[in-house]
């Protein structure tokens, strides 16, 4: 509670009149070391808004004291990054004017697009692909052997810059795997027979008269795009059905699901988004990720 001011008895200062349970405050000046202190503070203060920017303000728009010093961290930041983008630049032009190989034979500049396109993997293609390229079911590993559309430096670079069943670009990459139950094309138990040659291809067939019946099928129908003995075409961006790698998984349901709706995954075609010298160095970051590979003579 509070009450009119007192003497202390005890030490003759006045109290501050407020009173806890019978515990007084004195009302002792501050010290004076720290007043001046605090003084000198609000001064400094009234120094810095005169040297350095300040408060906002409204000339016609809504802007700030620059202060006499004509000090901006904004600007300093910006004129840093401009000295950067400038050193970059230099490699830039070089990695614009060159071909992938040429690239590729120069040390320096093949290690400058590598570490330009890590960087540049983790910003734009990571949240499909995985921080490590490992891919996920409908996004492809991209450390492996196993290449849709081809895996030469080329190949690569033409899947970057118009991407996959990207409406917006001409040029991009187009196939569909239809769904032949969905369209009407095969009924239910010719899907479960071409299941089953699909299978047959790695030896995990169940059903050998089915597997049998679905090769007609998949010979009529499948063979076109994935190659008689079903190792796939690049030029169509048709899978190899005979190893291990699957896109959307390799299990019998999962084959069913593929082959009955279709698939359709997109990938954004990469040009006029990122610049040129940056999708180049793209693809030389995924080529060397383990699974890139050579031109044939």
């Amino acid at each position: 509670m509070s009450d009119a001011p007192k003497h202390d008895e005890l030490t003759g200062v006045e109290t501050t009149g407020h009173d806890w349970d019978g515990i007084t405050e004195l009302d002792n000046p501050l010290p004076k070391w720290w007043l001046y202190i605090f003084y000198a503070c609000i001064g400094l203060s009234v120094l810095g808004w005169i040297w350095y920017p300040s408060w906002p303000v409204w000339m016609g728009e809504w802007t700030y004291l620059k202060g006499v010093a004509g000090f901006s961290k904004r600007a300093e930041v910006s004129r840093e990054l401009a000295e950067i983008e400038a050193g970059r630049e230099v490699y830039f032009k070089q990695i614009r004017a060159q071909s992938l190989e040429d690239i590729r034979t120069d040390p320096e500049l093949l290690q400058v697009s590598l570490a330009g396109g890590a960087a540049a993997f983790g910003d734009n293609c990571a949240p499909c692909h995985g921080s490590g390229a490992q891919g996920f079911a409908g996004f492809p590993n991209l450390n492996d052997d196993a290449w849709l559309w081809g895996g030469t430096l080329d190949d690569i670079h033409t899947t970057l810059r118009h991407g996959i069943r990207w409406e917006a670009d001409m040029d991009t990459r187009l196939s569909m795997m239809q769904g032949y139950l969905k369209d009407g094309i095969l009924s239910r138990d010719e899907v479960s027979d071409v299941v089953q040659y699909v299978l047959s291809f790695s030896g995990r067939e169940d059903d050998n008269e089915a597997a049998r019946r679905g090769a007609t099928t998949f010979a009529e129908i499948c063979s076109a795009c994935h190659m008689e003995d079903g190792t796939g075409m690049h030029e169509l961006g048709a899978p190899d059905l005979t190893d291990a790698i699957w896109l959307y998984g390799g299990d019998k349901d999962t084959i069913y699901e593929t082959v009955a709706n279709g698939r359709g995954g997109v990938m954004p075609a990469w040009a006029g988004r990122l610049d040129d010298a940056t999708i180049k160095q793209l693809a030389l970051y995924v080529h060397s990720l383990g699974g890139g590979e050579e031109l044939q003579p």
